[in-house]
């Protein structure tokens, strides 16, 4: 990875604690690694508490409180997991608004692991393939999606993995559809 993301801003949306810390870390640094900018946004400003499973992991500085960011100021998004993260951002309106706000704009999404619950939440499935953590399967089928249980997918700009061991293909993927940008078929009436 060189400078393909050079000039393009990436969200990374997590909530105060609760995110799966190397689903955060690992695409945080592809990003950097390709000369992308990412911005770490929270539903509330200070530091999020990431965890290693059930375990309290590092903490990280909050660069933008998620109310006051709009889909329109970045690129692209991460939606890292964390059994608790996702959880807590699907009951955050401010959260579910700004992510459907990357659809409607065709703006490339990654999510890992447990991080579709938000995409469910925002309604944004309906006729998508997607992977997750294999609990998810019924959820993202209930909200019109289609779950496959593979490494790594692509639908329409949105790149999704099932767990902390794909995170290379993860990675990589989001790189290269962040380095795309707008996917005009992505876009989906709210």
């Amino acid at each position: 990875m060189a400078n393909e993301l050079q000039g393009k801003k990436i969200a990374f949306l997590v909530a105060p604690e609760g995110a799966e810390q190397i689903e955060l870390t690992e695409p945080w640094k592809a990003v950097k690694e390709a000369g992308g900018t990412p911005e770490l946004l929270s539903t509330r400003p200070g530091e999020i508490q990431a965890f290693n499973h059930l375990d309290k992991g590092d903490k990280f500085p909050v660069d933008r409180v998620v109310s006051e960011a709009s889909a329109s100021d970045y690129d692209g998004l991460v939606l890292p997991g964390g059994v608790a993260n996702p959880d807590f951002l699907r009951m955050d309106e401010e959260a579910v608004r700004f992510v459907r706000e990357f659809f409607e704009q065709a703006k490339p999404v990654g999510v890992i692991c447990h991080g579709p619950w938000t995409l469910v939440e925002a309604d944004v499935l309906k006729g998508r393939t997607i992977t997750s953590w294999p609990s998810l399967k019924t959820d993202i089928r209930n909200a019109g999606g289609n779950w496959v249980d593979e490494e790594v997918v692509v639908d329409q700009g949105l790149v999704s993995s099932r767990k902390p061991d794909d995170l290379p293909a993860f990675c990589a993927k989001i790189v290269e559809e962040f380095a795309e940008g707008r996917h005009e078929e992505q876009a989906r009436s709210a």
